[in-house]
């Protein structure tokens, strides 16, 4: 998002960053169970008859280490149950996409909805570590995006039960991957480029060092986070061969960054006026059809 704000701090690798870290790592290690267990025994139907009791011996195993950390320190807690337990889906995902093709492109889309909302704190932690909260992992965004969440998997499981041929499309699923990864690539890459002057919410007030940033993804769109995920949003649906929630996605995404991205640039017309203005003129949104606030209406 092209959201802005004036804190201003040195890039580094905070605490919260390394809890975020490695409690990822931690939790998604055991993606290598598997793969391990195979290569030792070469006996993958035991590996099937076994490999989820492994996995949940892994995950009291971790969650165990998350609580003693909660006798330590209680933020770290909730950072590294947040972050591990997202590597542990991960890592669930990965084995449904690798075991079963039926079931692979789900399996895909639960690392991507895992790796973002982990990849967005951590990212934060990085990149903006004065505006780093909780909701930074953006598990709690809003009830229409848990709605959306749940009506993707819903639509998923039922047309794989009635109609388990539609969702072997494996050209539309991969266009779905492709555009998931590069929607990913350029809202990561829109945080660094802003740097601190990104925030999750938008910013009422201009804060001291708050600048405008053109350069880098920003010389191509005016919110180039949006449009990453946008892109990502709708990549998720065509993952799943999802066409009702992909149609549902499309319009219900749309008319939300439609609404966001002019609200957000009366804002920025009132800090940066000509500046902003000249900017508007050079560059798009990014967002077909969506134009943004024009002063001049």
């Amino acid at each position: 998002m092209n959201e802005e704000n004036s804190n201003s701090e040195n890039m580094g690798l905070s605490r919260q960053a390394k809890i975020c870290l490695a409690s990822f790592t931690i939790g998604s290690s055991s993606l290598t169970f598997p793969i391990i267990f195979q290569i030792i025994t070469f006996a993958d139907f035991l590996w099937k008859d076994f490999w989820l009791a492994l996995l949940m011996i892994h995950f009291v195993a971790v969650n165990g280490g998350f609580n003693a950390i909660y006798v330590h320190q209680r933020d770290s807690y909730r950072i590294a149950v947040r972050a591990g337990n997202l590597g542990i889906v991960f890592a669930l995902a990965f084995l449904v996409s690798y075991y079963s093709s039926k079931w692979s492109h789900f399996g895909w889309y639960m690392m991507a909805l895992s790796f973002f909302h982990w990849s967005e704190y951590l990212t934060t932690a990085l990149t903006n570590p004065r505006s780093l909260t909780l909701e930074s992992f953006l598990l709690d965004h809003s009830r229409e995006y848990k709605i959306a969440a749940a009506a993707s998997c819903v639509e998923f499981f039922i047309e794989n039960l009635i109609f388990p041929r539609m969702k072997q499309f494996t050209m539309i699923s991969l266009l779905g991957a492709f555009l998931t990864i590069g929607g990913e690539a350029l809202r990561k890459a829109s945080m660094f480029t802003a740097a601190t002057n990104f925030n999750h919410h938008i910013q009422h007030t201009k804060q001291d060092g708050h600048v405008l940033v053109t350069r880098g993804v920003y010389n191509l769109f005016r919110h180039p986070s949006y449009v990453g995920w946008y892109l990502w949003s709708i990549g998720t649906q065509l993952m799943l061969c999802n066409p009702v929630c992909l149609v549902g996605y499309a319009v219900v995404s749309w008319r939300f960054f439609n609404d966001r991205i002019y609200d957000e640039e009366i804002y920025l017309l009132n800090f940066f006026g000509e500046e902003y203005l000249d900017y508007q003129r050079r560059v798009p949104t990014g967002i077909p059809f969506v134009y943004g606030y024009n002063h001049q209406l």
